[in-house]
């Protein structure tokens, strides 16, 4: 890091910010991290040391004594890469990206063919995950700085020329008006119509006029042409991250963060955000004199020129009250040893700072993490410590050698011993007492225990199965429950772990869909699948999303595939056949068989003419024998409920007898119609002629007689 300081004076000003922080202020940020930073640096490299066995963790080597040192650390490990690694890479996809509302699921899935798209072919993901695994589990901390990179060319390009005339036949103009309504409704329709059908359209909406195009010739005209228009990933290296001390563990409550990276002239020219590169002093800020910088560059690979030779530049993140309102607002900052190159407010549509932190082992309070190595460090110095004890017994034994006792053979004997031939020998000395055959010592016991030992030890901690064994309950008592208790608490570790690196990928893809959203062009063009091309536009990725990172184990998908085995040799005769197709889909994917999933996918059993018409037979009898069935039984409810009117009608008769209501009810007959034919009788009398009338006073009598007989 350089010490010099320099303070940015009012006319070399780079903003038009009221209160714009000087190189001064930048640097008196970085050497507030100076402290906490060198003491997490110091630790990565002794877990470093600790894993490779380097600089004060590499066995010391003594005259005739061994220097083996077994990589316990290493090895657990190599086991732990995979294991993490596998599950990210086992789904083709990264992300799924579900809407929060109904009104983006559009959006949400072209969101999540884009984010896969971009992280298959532009980043990598096999290469990124790699990287991203190991630097977790050997470091115990990763650094991810999500970024956007745009490049373009000017191109020569040979375009068509047009001669636009009024359309005048009324055909012409509703096909003319039919493109125009394409172009509004479905672009990339639009997008496959001649070329004098699109200017058609183009000039017609324009000048709000109806014209024609027609082709008169080409031209060539310079053209700017996108190369790179996409995201990128970065993994920092550890020593190059400068965070803010009161982050209390969380990026988001950082202040700032400084990042140092490895760029030259030619670099930064060609990129166009940067200025003052003329005041910089190239041969004065490589990666040699700055030490505190991690690099990876050959110290022996010098380039000559100022455009080529690498130097080192400090990126600072923060938030700075550069309108003096007392209200922080994200800037980015860069210097190249004394020299302001960059200063502007953060680009990145989330205003945040373009880390993302993932953890090994997570300590509490802190950033950074933990990896094996700061738990297995004793184990691998003991285990050292025992192997090399016993390779020097074995070492300095005197195996295969043979020694001979003086006097049981003379010097003509000896040579014949030495020739392999029968020789005479001492009888006071036998070959059984006067040879000794030199062989390897034992080893004792406690040795191979204090290894046993070891390694129980190491795999209980770490929760890592080696490949001879692995881990048991055997420790804890040659019982299941002890065994099953030993696993589950290796896999729930294991899936603890890959749920903060998941935590990290889903961190990285709401940062990418954030980013395509500000900087992706109008239109680009995604491949999807093998012979499927969909366009994604830049007003179809806007809105709120879930993401989940698609993360399974081999461990995990075998259980699911011998379920879902089991349920169809149980249920599948009685299954319905789309509930057995589901199945079966399913079961394809679990064992990784895409070309079987597509296919059972896709699948509709072809119709069988003479099952359908016996379907239809069948059917067809069904229907009357039911027709059948129901006639006679509404025949039989009619019968029954004919008997059952007349039993009624019998019952009623026989009580109206008993009571004499019938009776009554004759009676009552009898005297209304002779008092009709009374009344039949006066009317007729009324209506007569007026000799024949009656008299009145005979007619009141008459009525006077009916009406007292009737009361009575």
């Amino acid at each position: 890091m350089e010490n010099n300081e320099v303070e940015v004076t009012d006319h070399e000003k780079m903003t038009e910010w009221t209160n714009e922080p000087s190189l001064l202020d930048l640097k008196a940020d970085l050497q507030i991290t100076q402290s906490s930073h060198d003491a997490a640096v110091t630790k990565v490299q002794q877990w470093r040391d600790i894993r490779n066995l380097e600089n004060a963790k590499a066995p010391k080597k003594r005259q005739n004594r061994s220097a083996i040192q077994p990589k316990l650390v290493r090895r657990q490990n190599e086991w732990r890469y995979a294991a993490l690694s596998e599950p990210f890479l086992a789904s083709e996809d990264q992300w799924e990206v579900s809407p929060t509302g109904w009104e983006d699921k559009e959006g949400a899935i072209q969101n999540e063919k884009l984010l896969n798209y971009q992280f298959r072919s532009k980043i990598g993901r096999v290469a990124f995950i790699d990287e991203y695994v190991r630097t977790g589990v050997d470091e115990g901390t990763v650094y991810v700085k999500p970024g956007w990179i745009y490049e373009s060319d000017m191109a020569d390009k040979e375009v068509a020329v047009f001669e636009y005339t009024p359309i005048q036949d009324p055909q012409q103009a509703d096909a003319l008006q039919q493109a125009m309504q394409i172009s509004q409704t479905n672009p990339q329709a639009f997008m496959m119509l001649p070329e004098e059908i699109q200017a058609s359209v183009e000039y017609s909406m324009e000048v709000g006029a109806p014209y024609l195009a027609v082709q008169v010739g080409t031209e060539m005209i310079q053209e700017e042409v996108t190369v790179k228009n996409e995201p990128t990933l970065e993994i920092l290296q550890f020593e190059n991250v400068y965070l803010d001390p009161a982050a209390q563990g969380k990026v988001e409550k950082a202040n700032f963060a400084v990042i140092s990276f490895e760029t030259s002239h030619a670099k930064l020219k060609k990129d166009g955000r940067y200025t003052n590169l003329d005041q910089v002093n190239w041969s004065g800020n490589t990666p040699l004199t700055n030490p505190d910088h991690e690099t990876g560059t050959d110290e022996t690979a010098q380039y000559k020129d100022d455009l080529r030779r690498p130097v080192v530049a400090y990126e600072y993140w923060g938030f700075w009250d550069i309108d003096k309102t007392g209200i922080l607002k994200p800037i980015v900052a860069t210097w190249i040893g004394d020299t302001l190159i960059r200063m502007e407010e953060n680009p990145y549509p989330d205003k945040k700072i373009p880390l993302v932190v993932v953890t090994y082992m997570p300590v509490r309070k802190e950033v950074a993490g933990e990896p094996d190595a700061a738990l297995l460090e004793d184990n691998q110095d003991i285990l050292g410590a025992v192997t090399r004890g016993m390779i020097d017994l074995l070492g300095r034994s005197a195996n295969g050698q043979q020694g001979i006792a003086k006097g049981m053979l003379d010097v003509v004997n000896k040579r014949r011993y030495d020739r392999g031939e029968n020789y005479e020998f001492n009888p006071q000395m036998t070959p059984d007492m006067g040879i000794k055959e030199h062989k390897y010592p034992d080893l004792p016991v406690s040795a191979f225990n204090m290894l046993t030992l070891q390694n129980q030890e190491a795999e209980a901690i770490s929760g890592v199965k080696s490949f001879s064994g692995g881990i048991s309950g055997d420790a804890y008592g040659d019982v299941a429950a002890g065994i099953r208790g030993m696993l589950d608490a290796t896999a729930k570790r294991e899936m603890g772990i890959l749920r903060r690196f998941a935590g990290g990928m889903e961190e990285i893809g709401r940062k990418m869909i954030s980013m395509n959203q500000a900087f992706l062009s109008e239109e680009e063009v995604v491949r999807v699948t093998n012979d499927e091309f969909v366009t994604v536009r830049l007003e179809d990725i806007q809105g709120e999303y879930d993401l989940k990172v698609d993360i399974t184990t081999p461990e995990i998908e075998e259980a699911k595939a011998g379920d879902l085995g089991f349920m169809l040799q149980t249920m599948g005769n009685t299954l319905p056949f789309p509930v057995t197709k589901m199945i079966m889909t399913e079961f394809a994917r679990l064992k990784r068989l895409p070309t079987l999933e597509h296919a059972l996918k896709t699948y509709q059993p072809e119709p069988d003419p003479v099952a359908e018409k016996l379907q239809e037979l069948e059917i067809a009898k069904l229907e009357v024998e039911i027709a059948e069935t129901r006639a006679k039984a509404m025949l039989a409810e009619a019968k029954a409920r004919t008997e059952g009117s007349t039993a009624d009608m019998k019952d009623l008769d026989f009580l109206e007898q008993e009571s004499g209501a019938k009776q009554a009810r004759d009676i009552q007959k009898q005297e209304a119609q002779a008092e009709a034919n009374q009344m039949l009788n006066i009317s007729k009398a009324l209506l007569a002629s007026p000799d024949k009338r009656p008299r009145d006073q005979d007619l009141m009598t008459a009525i006077a007689i009916q009406q007292a007989s009737k009361a009575s």
